[in-house]
């Protein structure tokens, strides 16, 4: 009997060009911002849509970083979850500039107001406490890290993100003041990603050895 045939393994130039290509989705939204920008094309509100969209952008690559681990499991494709470091970084790049526009061009840099809306504004306390219980994450991310904090610590660790949506959720909620569903969708894509986990879960649990 002979052996089935092996599945041959992509090669490297495709890897490269496949990761060139997530690079470039997850880079455009900022360059489509930025010509909509110069082009006057931001609104009466320049600032805020900006500082608006930058958020909205990081909220939504840590719902694709989620998305990642399902998409990979129900297509068969597991070589896609090396893309989610990538992505994850990339959402937190776009949550650093959605902070660092917000206090440099909304408040010029005045850390008396900033420190006075976290305290009395609750859609940035939460933004906030978002934003360094994503730091962590960020900083860890390499493979030398994994090894330091070895496996089982390292990914106890990076399920903050499953603290993390939720409250960028909430802190885009409060945020708009009329339409608010496209906070609601991203709460229930949220919630439908987390249901699948649980599912997925006990399928595994059940499943004989």
């Amino acid at each position: 009997m002979t052996n089935p045939p092996r599945k041959k393994r992509p090669s490297k130039a495709r890897d490269n060009l496949v990761y060139a290509l997530v690079w470039l989705a997850c880079f455009a939204p900022l360059v489509w911002l930025a010509w909509r920008g110069v082009m006057g094309e931001l609104g009466a509100n320049p600032i805020e849509k900006l500082v608006r969209e930058l958020g909205v952008w990081g909220l939504r690559l840590l719902l694709v970083g989620l998305a990642i681990t399902p998409a990979a499991r129900i297509f068969k494709q597991p070589r896609l979850v090396r893309f989610r470091r990538t992505v994850g970084l990339f959402a937190f790049a776009y949550i650093l500039l959605h902070l660092v526009s917000y206090v440099g061009v909304d408040l010029f840099f005045d850390w008396n107001q900033l420190w006075k809306d976290i305290l009395k504004r609750p859609f940035i306390t939460l933004g906030m406490l978002g934003f360094l219980l994503l730091i962590p994450l960020a900083v860890t991310s390499t493979n030398g890290w994994v090894i330091r904090m070895g496996r089982a610590a390292w990914s106890r660790l990076h399920r903050l993100v499953y603290l993390i949506v939720p409250l960028g959720v909430v802190h885009y909620y409060l945020l708009v003041k009329a339409d608010h569903r496209p906070p609601i969708i991203y709460g229930a894509v949220f919630g439908a990603l987390m249901a699948w986990r649980v599912w997925e879960g006990r399928r595994t649990q059940r499943a004989p050895t």
